[in-house]
């Protein structure tokens, strides 16, 4: 009962420090959009996206919001992201012609972020080098194979409900794309010690969402709108989208906390360490499955998770990489779900969490494989 009520008081907390940020960020976005650079973005991302989000008109406002939504997680920049992100559901329900049950668009949009497509997962390294390790970033080139197989996973998985022809120029390019970037930084941070992996990789995010503020404000004021009017406009919007979310962000923490509480996660583990023992296969990498189980749960929970197994068996240990690259691979589905269509009052979210804990499940397993493949 006492962690029911502390997720109870932990979920108001959440939803109220939201305001400050999302009332920032849903200000500097008006901007954007009544300045017409919403529209720009959309427009240069508008080959992918409209292959994945056949269902949004060409030009459309959220094509901008969910394009910067998913630069925003890519660079790890979560306070830019989830704002961004609640924009680009809100435009998304405007296209929703059933107001109660998640569309397709909306449902692709949910999943691709709880696969959390994250190029630099700068706080596990932080928190690594917290802890001792030897070198925090020997988790970064693992970590950047199982986010994107979890992201492809979590793609393939929406449009084989939605029927999507993936096999097509625009996401190909993507992909080979995303390849590609993922060598680049191979080999420019590959050779460099954590603490300046962790300089330049903070810098490159400052920048690049320093630059997204100053560019839409120079820009709106360029094109002459009321830059001030529009960002208090933007700003009520943040205040109200962040008190929308409050009942749904409490209800599943506090299910969350129950679930914990009761030793429900314990059993589950020691289950499957159970099986795979019988099954004669190697149980190393069984400490670090809760992580992964409460990672789908709770962001805040899993992080704690990943600190304990890396102060019980080491930071440099086979059971401290494998939760630290887990925790680097997946994203917070129930969490997710829950403020995403919490925002917009969606009751009905169809096969979404079933997508999302596909893609949970795919990262896990490659998450699994891919510490075997480096560390073991």
């Amino acid at each position: 009962m006492n962690g029911m009520f502390d997720s109870a008081k932990t979920g108001a907390e959440i939803s109220i420090g939201l305001i400050g940020i999302m009332s920032f960020w849903l200000g500097i976005l008006k901007i954007g959009e009544r300045a017409g650079m919403i529209n720009k973005f959309a427009k240069a991302a508008s080959p992918f996206f409209s292959k994945l989000f056949p269902g949004i008109p060409k030009g459309h406002p959220a094509s901008g919001s969910v394009i910067m939504n998913f630069s925003a997680n890519m660079l790890g920049l979560d306070n830019a992201a989830t704002p961004m992100g609640l924009k680009a559901m809100k435009e998304l329900q405007e296209l929703n012609p059933d107001k109660d049950t998640a569309s397709d668009a909306q449902i692709m949009f949910l999943v691709l972020n709880t696969a959390g497509l994250t190029i630099i997962p700068t706080s596990v390294i932080a928190l690594r080098m917290a802890n001792g390790a030897a070198n925090p970033a020997d988790i970064f080139i693992p970590s950047l194979i199982g986010t994107f197989i979890s992201f492809v996973s979590g793609m393939i998985a929406v449009a084989m409900y939605q029927k999507i022809n993936l096999f097509k120029l625009p996401i190909l390019t993507f992909i080979g794309g995303f390849i590609a970037l993922m060598a680049g930084l191979y080999f420019w941070l590959g050779g460099m010690p954590p603490a300046q992996i962790q300089t330049y990789t903070s810098l490159l995010g400052g920048i690049v969402i320093f630059s997204i503020i100053a560019l839409f404000i120079g820009y709106g004021a360029l094109k002459k709108i009321n830059v001030y009017e529009s960002f208090i406009d933007g700003a009520k919007e943040g205040f109200t989208t962040s008190v929308m979310i409050i009942p749904f962000l409490i209800a599943i923490l506090v299910a969350i906390s129950a679930f914990r509480a009761t030793g429900c996660m314990d059993y589950l583990v020691n289950s499957i360490g159970t099986v795979v023992a019988a099954c004669g296969l190697d149980t190393a990498f069984v400490p670090a499955l809760p992580v992964g189980i409460m990672k789908s749960l709770s962001g805040s929970g899993a992080r704690g998770l990943m600190v304990d197994v890396m102060t019980t068996y080491g930071p440099d240990s086979f059971q401290g990489r494998l939760a630290s690259i887990i925790q680097g691979s997946t994203e917070t589905t129930f969490y997710v779900l829950a403020v995403y269509f919490g925002s917009v009052n969606i009751k009905r979210p169809r096969y979404a969490l079933a997508c999302g804990l596909i893609a949970d499940l795919v990262g896990l397993i490659a998450a699994i494989f891919i510490g075997y493949i480096f560390f073991k």
